[in-house]
């Protein structure tokens, strides 16, 4: 049975070069030590070549950034005189041009909703049954329930409101009546 227990050596020398098939014991006691021994130069060789990229990366970038920000600095320098000379006519002129955006943005936008809305309608009318309808189906048997519901309450409690009217008028008629036919009689 082969020994599987492996050092932090064997497993850091033995990632660092990508072998396909490889094993810990395919290798002999002299073998691995000269395996060993270039791995460490390559291993520093390739260090160095990390550090250089990273270095030449890296300071390029930074003296692009520092190029940007020094002409970012220039331009403001330059550009606020200007802008204050011709804020009076570019502060309305952007106004403007912000509400023209706004403007035809929203117009975009509704006109878009529009031909949406219409769209379903026009699946809804021809019995396509867009996404949604059964939903509108629903609302509108609830709808329809509840306003018959009402109607139904309504014509209810006007009969009764009706009926104890008439009740009232009919009393206060006979009431007029004894009275016009006593006054007729004295």
């Amino acid at each position: 049975m082969t020994d599987t227990a492996r050092t932090h050596h064997d497993i850091t020398t033995r990632d660092q070069y990508p072998l396909i098939s490889r094993d810990r014991d395919q290798y002999g006691m002299i073998g691995r030590d000269q395996y060993n021994m270039s791995g460490q130069n390559y291993s520093k060789s390739r260090q160095i070549a990390k550090a250089t990229t990273a270095v030449t990366a890296g300071g390029s970038l930074l003296v692009l950034s520092s190029l940007t920000l020094v002409g970012t600095v220039i331009a403001s320098i330059v550009a606020t005189p200007l802008l204050v000379i011709f804020s009076p006519i570019l502060v309305p002129a952007l106004i403007t041009v912000a509400l023209l955006i706004t403007g035809f943005l929203s117009s975009g936008g509704f006109g878009i909703a529009a031909i949406t809305v219409f769209s379903w309608i026009y699946k809804y009318a021809t019995g396509e049954h867009p996404q949604g309808s059964d939903k509108l189906d629903s609302a509108r048997m609830k709808l329809g329930s509840k306003a018959q519901d009402m109607k139904d309450r309504a014509y209810y409690y006007g009969q009764q409101h009706t009926g104890e009217e008439h009740d009232r008028d009919r009393d206060h008629r006979t009431d007029r009546d004894r009275t016009r036919g006593t006054q007729h009689t004295t």
